[in-house]
């Protein structure tokens, strides 16, 4: 019951965040995109596998923009970041 609540929790922080301005959403955007991979995990070993795909699934079509930027950084490159 717990891992509904963190989850539930996680969506209503990032909506929240979603709503804040571009310049203000990159230090509570990255907490929320740490602690994803853990909630995911944690999904998919009590509720089933399946489940924790799903969570990736939308983890990833939420987060696509700085999964992208981080990728480049990995790979050398300089990727452009938003205006502020």
């Amino acid at each position: 019951m717990t891992l509904l609540w963190l989850s539930v929790a996680w969506v209503f922080a990032a909506a929240a965040v979603a709503m804040l301005p571009m310049r203000r959403q990159y230090v509570p955007g990255v907490a929320l995109l740490i602690a994803a991979p853990v909630l995911i995990v944690m999904i998919g070993m009590q509720v089933a596998w399946w489940a924790g795909l799903l969570a990736f699934a939308a983890f990833v079509s939420m987060f696509r923009n700085p999964l992208r930027y981080f990728y480049a950084r990995l790979r050398g490159q300089r990727p452009e970041l938003p205006d502020q």
